[in-house]
Parts: structure tokens; C-alpha cells; sequence
């Protein structure tokens, strides 16, 4: 495993994270608990020293799925993430959308939940989810992500998916330790962000490196997804036509760089997410073992200059974003 200064928390993190959505088994198709705690332990045994969740994924079953694998000398060997300000509408309905508060009252109603939740009484970084849709004037939600920092609850603040213009309100108010957005081949929309805040000091994220799994070469002819599936619908470009084809494409050419390399087109992947300097760590999911050993393999290689543009050239022919 490769580690990396995470930005202005002087922290040292892994460059691959682990991306925890797929766990509770609500959003990404079945996992069982055991065997998401045991591809938990298997990230960190290979080297995985920081973890990704958040309340929204799985209606709490990530949190609490990670409150259990985390328990005892597991929590102190990670720096551990998670968010407040987007829950669903109904935790048992999730084609009724979300609410997006970022109130003083839901955020402190939702760190106890968290904390509860993960079996924890501090969260190493705390991010807003996504920009607050309910009314709430920035400066409360930054004035309460201080007051959560000041009572010992969080150590380091950030957000997630927020475009730029708040983004810098929550710079300036000095609670921006910390940025995540998508980035993987297909969707490379918040990569001039991702350099902004890299150059400003921040700890960087990319979420979505596999692509809702698309990137891994499993999907060679478009799937159907059950209801309430994020890859139906926040992955859905990828997974629908022109995009499906167009990705198709793509991975032929990482078939033949991963079979250079005696890898796999998940690790090729990986790989072209670390290669980028402004990136501090990669999240990958997992739902196994074996899954959390494959990923973690990926840092022991790197793709070459020719590989990279090969892939780069293969990139540029996919307009789905």
C-alpha cells in the first residue's frame, strides 16, 4: 500500500480508501453483514487505513455495519469518515427522494446518530453531504460544524459533491480540511475542482472510481437493476446507451493492459484515478474478502506513460457527463 499526506490534517492515508455505500446491501444489490465485515478487515489487514460512509447509505446500515466490524482495536487503526445534511425521505423507500438539511438541529441530531451508530465517540472527518436544499444560511452550518470540532466530536471538517461557490464560503469560514467528488474515466467533471482545493491545502477524495462497478469488466451487456438500485439511477449514464457502448469500448483497452500487467480491469482503473497528483485517496467498494484483496492490489503497480495515454485517448472518445 502507498500512503499519502491528507492535505492540511498532516494525516498519513492510505491512497486507496474504503468507499462503504455497497454495505447494508439497500442500494447495490445483496451483501450479508458477515461477509462486510469481513472484506472490512480484509481493506484494513491490506494496508486501508481510512474509511468512507455516510448516514444516507443504506438508511444507517453502513454506519452500523461499520460500528460493528470497527469495534474494539479495529477503530483506532482507521481515520474515519462520514457526513450529515442528506437523508431519505422514507429510510425504507428510497425512490421518495432525500431532504437535504444542514440545520444546526438535524446536524446534531445526526452526529449522535452516527456516533451511536459507528460504536464511536469522535469522527475523524465530518463532511457536508451535499449543498443544504431546506432554507439554511451557510454561516449556521459552518458556525455548528465548529461547535461539533470545539466539543470534541469531530477533528476535521469538509464536505462532498458542494460546487465551488460554497465550497469557498466553507474555506473561508475555515472549516475545509477535507473535499470529495466523483472522479473515475468516465466522469471526470470536478477535476479542475479537485486541483483548486489540492493547491488550497485540502485532503482530497474521488469517489466512484469503479463507476457503480462498470469499470470492473463485469457488465458486458446492459443489466437490469431492481427497484431503489443506485446503479438504475445515480449511475444510470453508464449503465444506459450511448454511455454502456461507448464505456465498451474503453474497457476493451483495459483488458489488454490489465492482461500486461496479470491484473484486472478494476485495478487498471484504480491505478488511472492514483496517477493523478491532485488526488490524496481513491475510494473503492467492496462486499468481500476477495474483492478488498484485488482493489488493495492495485497500488503495487502503476501504469506506464504509454498505458496512461492509450487509456487517456480511450477516455476522450465518451461524452455521457
Amino acid at each position: 500500500m502507498r500512503y499519502k499526506t491528507f492535505g492540511k490534517t498532516g494525516e498519513k492515508v492510505s491512497e486507496i480508501c474504503l468507499g462503504t455505500w455497497v454495505l447494508g446491501g439497500q442500494q447495490f444489490g445483496s451483501v450479508t453483514e458477515d461477509d462486510a465485515i469481513a472484506a472490512v478487515h480484509a481493506m484494513i489487514d491490506n494496508g486501508v487505513n481510512i474509511i468512507d460512509t455516510a448516514p444516507i447509505y443504506a438508511s444507517g446500515g453502513s454506519e452500523t455495519i461499520l460500528g460493528k466490524a470497527l469495534k474494539g482495536s479495529w477503530r483506532k487503526k482507521v481515520f474515519l469518515i462520514t457526513k450529515f445534511g442528506s437523508e431519505f425521505v422514507d429510510p425504507n423507500d428510497s425512490s421518495k427522494g432525500t431532504v437535504k438539511d444542514s440545520s444546526r438541529k438535524n446536524m446534531l441530531k445526526s452526529i449522535e446518530a452516527s456516533l451511536k451508530r459507528l460504536q464511536t465517540d469522535y469522527i475523524d472527518g465530518y463532511l457536508m453531504h451535499w449543498d443544504d436544499r431546506v432554507g439554511t444560511p451557510i454561516e449556521e452550518t459552518i458556525a455548528c460544524m465548529k461547535e461539533l470540532k470545539k466539543a470534541g466530536k469531530v477533528r476535521f471538517l469538509g464536505m462532498s459533491n458542494l460546487e465551488q461557490e460554497l465550497a469557498d464560503r466553507l474555506l473561508e469560514g475555515g472549516v475545509l480540511d477535507i473535499v470529495q467528488y466523483p472522479h473515475n474515466m468516465v466522469d471526470r467533471g470536478k477535476e479542475e475542482l479537485l486541483h483548486h482545493y489540492a493547491a488550497a491545502g485540502c485532503g482530497t477524495m474521488g469517489y466512484a472510481s469503479l463507476g457503480g462497478g462498470i469499470l470492473t469488466g463485469q457488465f458486458r451487456e446492459i443489466p437490469t437493476f431492481g427497484p431503489g438500485d443506485m446503479r438504475g439511477s445515480f449511475y444510470k449514464p453508464m449503465f444506459t446507451e450511448p454511455g454502456f457502448s461507448q464505456i465498451q469500448a474503453l474497457l476493451r483497452v483495459m483488458d489488454r493492459i490489465a492482461a500486461e500487467h496479470n491484473a484486472t480491469d478494476a485495478q487498471v482503473a484504480i491505478n488511472w484515478s492514483l496517477a493523478h497528483d491532485y488526488m490524496s485517496t481513491v475510494l473503492t467498494g467492496v462486499r468481500s474478502p476477495a474483492e478488498a484483496k484485488e482493489n488493495c492490489a492495485a497500488a503495487a503497480w502503476e501504469l506506464t506513460g504509454d498505458e496512461m495515454s492509450a487509456l487517456d485517448e480511450a477516455i476522450g472518445r465518451i461524452h455521457i457527463y
